[in-house]
């Protein structure tokens, strides 16, 4: 990947710029097993984006809710370090990306096209997704939200598996819903 390629994306006139969860727990794999190996590379070229898209910037945050109930129960027996307050440091947003959202969105689910981010940039926008883990929160973003009606533009290099091989193998699924979602 070559990290001058996001250079050279540009916002469309009312996209938004949507960065999916870019917190300390997706970002260091020494922190969290969630981490992902492909972060450092890329939030130096997600802090980029947010420059050029001034105004129109989401940061979502994931914080677990236990309170989900259904598969959410085995899911915090296989992940119980995840169980913590809402302001605790796993869950804060990376230093290189804070102060350049305009808005924050918090959900408890891996997906993050629901009625709050919907208030925010409305129920079929044009946005363009970036932050971590693509094969995680990044396509069950992407997914309801073409699916939904939203112009949807993953910006692949803005984009952070939980491995190389993940990654690619989330582009390519989402790849198939053209030209709902497209991949830049």
């Amino acid at each position: 990947m070559n990290p001058e390629h996001v250079e050279s994306i540009e916002p469309l006139d009312d996209e938004w710029l949507v960065i999916i969860d870019p917190q300390l727990v997706f970002a260091d794999p020494g922190s969290s097993p969630w981490g992902s190996p492909m972060w450092a590379e890329t939030v130096p070229r997600i802090a980029r984006l947010a420059t050029a898209y001034a105004g129109r910037v989401v940061v979502t945050r994931f914080v677990a809710d236990p309170s989900l109930g259904g598969s959410w129960g085995p899911y915090y027996d296989a992940w119980p370090f995840a169980l913590v307050p809402d302001d605790h440091p796993l869950y804060a947003v990376v230093p290189e990306l804070v102060g350049l959202a305009d808005h924050v969105v918090t959900e408890g689910t891996f997906g993050k096209w629901g009625p709050r981010l919907r208030s925010v940039i409305g129920e079929q926008p044009r946005i363009a997704l970036a932050g971590v883990a693509t094969d995680c929160c990044v396509i069950a973003t992407a997914m309801p939200a073409g699916d939904a009606g939203a112009s949807v533009r993953v910006i692949a290099q803005a984009c952070a598996g939980s491995s190389v091989e993940k990654h690619e193998q989330a582009l390519g699924a989402m790849e198939m819903f053209a030209p709902q979602i497209l991949i830049a």
